[in-house]
């Protein structure tokens, strides 16, 4: 039984080096002290004084600078913790930088305020004045129906660490108190944590293993469900709070005005994928409990790999030339940030006790991403970290195009990347190989890790998500029990009788963080719609698509996402892509089904 290690005893070569943000903890308290002199001048400055364009004009210069600086105080801080969350000096730090940040929000509050109480001819003058202030004052005329107060607005700002106190509460709960002690299979005994389940023991081949780590985990995880309930619902009472505060009919359309999207797209993700990719994903499932012999399918089988035997392992060096080859097709430069991030320590490749479940990309504006991954030398790593250099690569071009307003796309978007990532990382792994057993791993892998997890596991996220918000909107508590109640529904009507749900399947929605980043799970699979379509497009269409497609990355969240997407050739005010993709999926499991007939016939 292996115990995690601690973050101080891992090696240091395989952690992100944070000295281009900071040098020290000390450095950025520093920064902290400083913006926050910034920020009380820029207040004392500005604020009742927007009577010109000029001055309005030089209002905005300043708050952009304080915002560059500000981003890169709180990346630092953030990732401090994501390294460790039992950091007691990340705890500490990560408090400063909340109190800031709650100053920037509440001190800064009033310069949309006054702006928007102006005609909109003057807003239209400040764009004509300073033309890459278009996208900003553009923004802010969309939000101009649902602004308050300039005092409620203030009020509402200076609460913003409160706001997000939810979240925090979450990830201590879920990375700091719960203790998963240890489980026997086969007469073995195995640590259990959150990166232990997450990083192999949930998909391990070993059916013994797999379900009593399974079992394990879910009886750890009910103990704390009515605490993470209550947190959730901190959460939920704060988002029905400020959409009916705003006056949004629901807090979906709340949440999708963020996103500059309407409730058709969103509605149309969760229902078309729910119906008509389930039959798929049913005839996979049985396909694996076909080729593992299993007596039932369970719902703790469902991410294990179809053939691990033909999993290579594979270590951080050799990872990079997988990378390189199937992203080369992108260009000299995009190359040359992939290098860069190994050669400069960008990524965090190890497990230590206290790190940040799942795998994420931060890229601050003024500096370069940072990866955070669980490094397990199993093949498909590559996979996930061809998806972070996804996200990498679409904001180191926005970054360096855009102004900080422009450089982040909607959500609806923001997948899109990091999901053509991994598709052109299978398509090259799939035309440099003639092993059947080797492209039905592959195959596989792109089933169970691009399109299970994002178009499966976030999708189901979404429509549990769904269900909730129109229970809040009925001004309706949630409790761990009605939440164990949809999460199970869901489920059950996606698998039907094909998967058996076992219990524990229903406290899933322990697990995610995204609940709290507003309507983030179903863009998962929107972004994967766009992915499949514009990889099927480099794939025919070579370099006149890359060269598209890097039009798109740089454009970052100056457009739309309905005209991002028209940039990449690809319409999605229809649902011809979504249903494209769902038929490709249905492709991959006809040749899954296919090569296991030719491999074991």
């Amino acid at each position: 039984m292996s115990e995690l290690q601690n973050r101080q005893d891992v090696d240091v070569n395989y952690t992100w080096d944070l000295d281009p943000l900071f040098k020290d903890d000390k450095s950025c308290e520093a920064a902290i002290d400083s913006v926050k002199q910034k920020i009380d001048s820029f207040e004392s400055e500005f604020e009742g004084r927007l009577e010109d364009v000029g001055t309005a004009v030089k209002a905005i210069d300043s708050y952009r600078e304080i915002l560059e600086q500000f981003v890169l105080i709180g990346t630092y801080s953030n990732l401090r913790l994501s390294g460790d969350r039992g950091d007691q000096a990340a705890q500490k730090l990560g408090a400063l930088v909340g109190n800031a940040g709650t100053a920037l929000s509440s001190k800064t509050s009033f310069l949309q305020s006054e702006l928007l109480a102006k005609d909109e001819s003057f807003l239209q003058d400040i764009a004509k004045e300073k033309e890459e202030y278009t996208g900003y004052i553009e923004d802010m005329l969309r939000d101009k129906p649902y602004q308050l107060d300039q005092n409620v607005e203030k009020a509402l700002a200076s609460f913003s660490s409160v706001f997000s106190g939810a979240y925090d509460l979450y990830q201590k709960t879920k990375l700091l108190d719960i203790d998963f002690g240890t489980f026997t299979a086969n007469g073995e005994e195995y640590s259990l944590s959150y990166l232990a389940f997450e990083g192999g023991l949930e998909s391990n081949p070993d059916k013994e293993v797999r379900r009593a780590a399974f079992k394990k985990f879910s009886e750890s995880l009910r103990q704390y469900q009515h605490t993470t309930a209550g947190t959730y619902d901190i959460h939920l009472k704060q988002e029905k709070a400020e959409a009916d505060l705003r006056g949004y009919d629901s807090v979906i359309d709340y949440l999708l005005h963020r996103q500059k999207v309407d409730r058709g797209l969103y509605d149309r993700q969760i229902d078309v994928i729910t119906e008509e990719l389930a039959p798929h994903m049913r005839r996979y499932a049985k396909l694996l409990q076909k080729v593992h012999g299993l007596d039932k399918m369970r719902y703790e089988d469902l991410k294990i790999p179809l053939d691990p035997a033909s999993e290579p392992e594979i270590s951080v060096e050799e990872s990079r030339k997988y990378i390189l080859d199937a992203l080369g097709i992108m260009g000299e430069d995009y190359t040359d940030m992939i290098n860069r991030a190994y050669d400069e320590r960008w990524i965090d490749f190890v497990i230590n006790k206290g790190k940040s479940t799942g795998a994420f990309c931060s890229s601050p504006y003024g500096s370069h991403p940072f990866i955070l991954i669980s490094w397990s030398s199993l093949m498909e790593e590559v996979f996930v970290l061809a998806h972070e250099l996804g996200h990498a690569g679409h904001f180191y071009n926005a970054n360096r195009a855009q102004n900080i307003f422009d450089t982040r796309p909607s959500m609806y978007f923001i997948e899109a990347p990091s999901t053509m990532n991994e598709m052109l990382m299978a398509n090259h792994l799939l035309k440099n190989s003639e092993d059947p057993k080797f492209k039905r791993w592959v195959i596989s892998s792109i089933i169970s890790r691009t399109y299970y997890h994002n178009f499966v596991t976030h999708l189901l996220e979404a429509a549990y998500q769904r269900e909730v918000y129109n229970r809040v909107d009925n001004y309706e508590t949630v409790t761990a029990e009605s939440l164990n109640e949809i999460k199970r529904g869901v489920i059950e009507k996606f698998w039907g009788d094909d998967v058996e749900i076992t219990e524990g399947a229903e406290l899933t929605w322990m697990r995610q963080p995204h609940y709290y980043m507003g309507l983030y799970p179903y863009t998962y699979s929107a972004g994967l719609t766009i992915a499949t379509e514009m990889s099927q497009r480099i794939l025919n269409e070579g370099q006149p698509a890359v060269d598209e497609w890097l039009e798109v990355l740089k454009t970052g969240g100056k457009e739309t996402p309905v005209d991002l997407a028209k940039m990449a050739g690809i319409d999605i005010t229809t649902d011809a892509p979504l249903k494209n993709t769902i038929k490709y999926i249905g492709e991959l499991v006809d040749e899954l089904e296919q090569l296991t007939e030719e491999i074991e016939g």
